[in-house]
């Protein structure tokens, strides 16, 4: 159980948000209210949990703190809801959707002697609080991140970020572990899922190791954004940051993760601005098709696996074990196709004797369409992946400002998130911050005169 520290340190970072308000620049202060929050705050189960409330946790709670900071001191600088109609749609279906998931769930589910109950009125209340709460990152930044200057304190912070992350990440490499359990007590996750390759992968103060690894391929990549628009000088040193933090990543022992890094570096070190914008919006069209692309039976599953085997043959069972619970909840999905089964784990399977949930949901898809159906899933990952495929529309017009050479990579890491999103459930307060500050900046450049000259391509920079 966590300690008293834990909750201390919960109840004391609106306090400490105020502080960095007070003496940062605004679009300092969010950044880090909300990354200081993902990094070093206690995870779940530690949190306060009020009547009619979604439990306010490292994420929820710093979101809400942020958010009335800025609504009282924060000088208003764009109007907090998105400017295009898709947008506007999206966020009515991710914030309202709820009401007709419980409205379509109000009879209880039974497995044999064992019952979960229906969905009333206070499951709806809870529901709609808790998306909004999540959306309050992508809403601050689009408001206040979607400037040059915004875009830039967001990369170099997630750099930074890494740079600070990589100490206790190697100290656990080293000892295990364990920082979570020294500082607040308790352990957050599997301790055997934390043993991988005869060491231990770190995972700090996040919710697992992937997690912590996919934070980690974030990092090289915003090093390599910034090293696009450096000059020479401090173009190496970003280099070098990005060379130490692919060293971290290796340590990290999250093969998915390590492929993403493999992948992005060369991507966004070399590829021009708008190349890079195009193939983000073909892995983000491909991420949310993927449902659809896996039912018809067009995703190699038995490909995927044989080459799995060939590297790790414990992973490949892991995976093949991901995938059959893929097949078994969307059976159940389907039975509840447009809102879901809500919450209280209805979305499951139950063992009927024991009511022990015998399902296991770890890709954030399969979560979203059991609990809110295709419309909740739609919602949450089309806002997450508009940003990108409205940049892939507009290109053409976003200039040649230096500044424009960071959007590529940053529309590269929301599409790899997308993709993480298919296996895993990294949807994080980070995800809405690059997808708020690209969607403002995509807006502006609909806003713009089409560019004329193709003397070069945009983004274009010799790198060494």
């Amino acid at each position: 159980m966590p300690n008293a520290l834990a909750y201390l340190m919960l109840a004391a970072w609106p306090l400490i948000t105020l502080v960095m308000f007070r003496r940062w620049p605004i679009e300092r202060a969010l950044i880090w209210s909300l990354l200081g929050a993902y990094m070093f705050l206690p995870p779940p189960p530690a949190a306060f949990d009020f009547p009619l409330m979604p439990p306010l946790t490292k994420e929820s709670l710093p979101s809400v703190a942020t958010f009335v900071i800025c609504l009282i001191h924060a000088k208003s600088r764009a109007p907090l809801l998105p400017l295009s109609l898709p947008a506007r749609v999206l966020i009515a279906l991710f914030i309202f959707s709820p009401i007709a998931t419980v409205l379509t769930n109000g009879e209880p589910v039974f497995y044999w002697r064992i019952g979960l109950p229906a969905l009333g009125l206070k499951d709806m209340v809870a529901l709609v609080l808790l998306q909004s709460i999540l959306l309050l990152p992508f809403l601050l930044a689009r408001q206040h991140l979607a400037t040059p200057k915004g875009l830039r304190e967001l990369v170099m912070a997630l750099m930074l970020g890494g740079l600070i992350y990589s100490l206790p990440m190697l100290l656990e490499v080293r000892l295990s572990p364990q920082l979570n359990i020294w500082i607040y007590g308790y352990f957050q996750h599997s301790f055997e899922q934390m043993m991988r390759s005869g060491g231990f992968r770190p995972i700090v103060f996040m919710y697992h190791g992937l997690w912590v690894a996919f934070f980690t391929v974030m990092a090289i990549t915003c090093a390599i954004a910034l090293a696009r628009e450096a000059d020479v000088r401090r173009r190496i040193f970003y280099l070098l940051a990005a060379l130490y933090l692919g060293a971290v990543l290796v340590l990290c022992k999250s093969l998915g993760s390590l492929m993403y890094g493999v992948y992005l570096a060369p991507l966004a070190l070399f590829l021009p601005t708008r190349m890079q914008i195009r193939i983000a919006g073909v892995m983000a069209v491909v991420a949310i098709c993927y449902p659809v692309l896996k039912g018809a039976g067009l995703i190699p599953v038995d490909w995927i696996l044989e080459q799995a085997a060939k590297v790790d043959p414990d992973r490949a069972n892991s995976l093949r074990f991901r995938l059959d619970n893929e097949d078994i909840l969307m059976e159940r999905a389907l039975e509840k196709p447009l809102f879901g089964w809500g919450s209280w784990g209805r979305n499951h399977i139950l063992n009927p004797i024991t009511g022990v949930i015998e399902t296991v949901t770890d890709g954030r898809w399969i979560i979203l369409i059991g609990i809110f159906g295709w419309v909740g899933y739609l919602a949450e990952f089309g806002l997450v992946a508009l940003p990108v495929l409205m940049l892939w529309v507009y290109a053409r017009r976003l200039g040649d400002a230096a500044h424009m050479r960071l959007i590529g990579p940053v529309a590269l890491l929301l599409a790899i998130n997308l993709i993480d999103m298919l296996p895993n459930a990294t949807l994080t307060p980070l995800t809405w911050l690059f997808a708020g500050a690209v969607l403002g900046l995509a807006e502006a450049a609909r806003h713009q005169r089409p560019e004329t000259s193709r003397r070069r391509p945009l983004g274009w920079r010799p790198i060494m």
